[in-house]
């Protein structure tokens, strides 16, 4: 598989507006099954981050308040991901935060998102649900740390992929898997999942 670049925002609400925007970002490059790079930062967007994303994230807003401007931020991320194919778990949340602070700083997503929520839905149905720290345990990925955090959540998005590419190739008979097979897949409803799966195999 090609490297592909798993992401992760931490945010103040879910909707980015001038009003909601993200605390923090990670990426990790996936290639041959490993993470080979790694990108984290948190940033200030100039908002306070409220209590309860607090509680939950452990990101205050006196982090924030320390952390370097955005814009300079998502820069630097995107330097880093270039034209690398994209991958988040719930992917269309993490593709609008990045292409509302890319926009900002006036540049614009060429690559696609795949999703690993939406793939694990098709491909481990036997999962008790597929929120990504239950995915991990139940596929005893490794532990990457503290959950719902940027950096962690990255990590375990990518061995959650890396896992579900070794079941297209082993368990599914696929020879090759690539970012633009997850992205076809993951628009195939679940209940024709196998028939589509059957043009793949060897």
């Amino acid at each position: 598989m090609e490297r592909i670049a798993v992401i992760d925002f931490e945010t103040t609400g879910i909707t980015p507006n001038a009003r909601c925007r993200a605390t923090e970002i990670a990426v990790v490059m996936l290639e041959g099954g490993r993470i080979v790079d790694r990108f984290q930062s948190l940033m200030n967007a100039g908002l306070p981050v409220p209590g309860f994303i607090t509680g939950l994230t452990g990101i205050s807003t006196a982090m924030v308040r320390n952390a370097p401007p955005a814009a300079e931020v998502m820069e630097q991320v995107g330097e880093f991901v270039g034209h690398t194919p994209l991958l988040a778990h719930n992917a269309s949340f993490d593709q609008r935060f990045w292409d509302y602070e890319m926009s900002l700083i006036r540049r614009e997503r060429v690559q696609k998102f795949a999703c690993s929520l939406l793939l694990s839905r098709r491909l481990i149905p036997a999962a008790p649900n597929h929120k990504l720290g239950t995915l991990n345990t139940w596929a005893r990925l490794p532990h990457t740390g503290q959950a719902h955090r940027a950096l962690a959540d990255a990590e375990m998005a990518a061995n959650l992929t890396h896992y579900l590419a070794t079941e297209l190739r082993q368990r599914h008979g696929l020879p090759e898997v690539s970012h633009h097979l997850f992205c076809t897949l993951q628009k195939v409803p679940a209940a024709k999942i196998g028939d589509a799966l059957k043009k793949y195999r060897l």
